[in-house]
């Protein structure tokens, strides 16, 4: 890359957006950060990390709860009631300052954490999202995440559901619109592999301008 370029990922749950974003990281030479934030969210914190790998891109069991200590208005910083946020807040509220710090200094691919969010002003930002029909979706939670076939599709749309939730709930805007990414890829008829190179082409464009 030519200039400082940070990728992040949104992914519908069996489309292989984990795995893209594992490549991307492989072919451009830079840093993966997908539940490795959690350590780093743990390790700042002092909250366990199997504790935080829990609650883990949900959303906060009170949206009430939530807006009354002033969750969306808590700027760059810690709200100055950290300590009473459900775990969920606290975790976004860390990953969110974590994601920005590193964005700083760093060339990295992010996989979820309403990351394309987060680094909205960021203009070196590239924005992707990633999907597929279901049909390929269910192939690829039965091969690769040990779910049963006649549960695959439950389990999908359970999570596509809880993460379209946490998006808004963080967000305010709605996951999967196409206005909010860059690039949108349909892994129906393509590999990884292949996915990850359009990114990357894509970004050569870019950084050719």
């Amino acid at each position: 890359m030519s200039c400082n370029r940070i990728i992040t990922i949104t992914r519908q749950y069996g489309s292989g957006g984990h795995e893209i974003g594992e490549l991307l990281s492989e072919k451009l030479g830079i840093k993966f950060y997908d539940k490795e934030l959690i350590s780093l969210a743990a390790k700042e914190s002092g909250v366990a990390p199997e504790i935080f790998e829990k609650a883990d891109e949900k959303p906060a069991n009170s949206l009430l709860y939530s807006l009354s200590v002033g969750l969306y208005n808590y700027g760059n910083g810690f709200s100055t009631t950290m300590g009473d946020l459900p775990l969920n807040d606290q975790l976004y509220i860390i990953q969110h300052k974590i994601i920005r710090e590193k964005s700083e200094s760093e060339n990295f691919v992010v996989v979820g954490r309403c990351a394309d969010y987060v680094l909205k002003d960021n203009p070196n930002v590239v924005k992707v999202y990633i999907y597929a029909d279901i049909a390929s979706r269910i192939k690829r939670a039965v091969a690769r995440h040990d779910i049963e076939p006649a549960r695959a599709k439950q389990a999908i749309l359970k999570a596509d559901k809880g993460r379209a939730n946490y998006y808004s709930f963080y967000s305010g805007q709605k996951w999967g619109q196409v206005d909010n990414y860059d690039l949108c890829i349909n892994t129906t008829n393509l590999s990884t592999d292949r996915a990850a190179e359009l990114i990357v082409d894509y970004i050569g464009i870019l950084d050719k301008k």
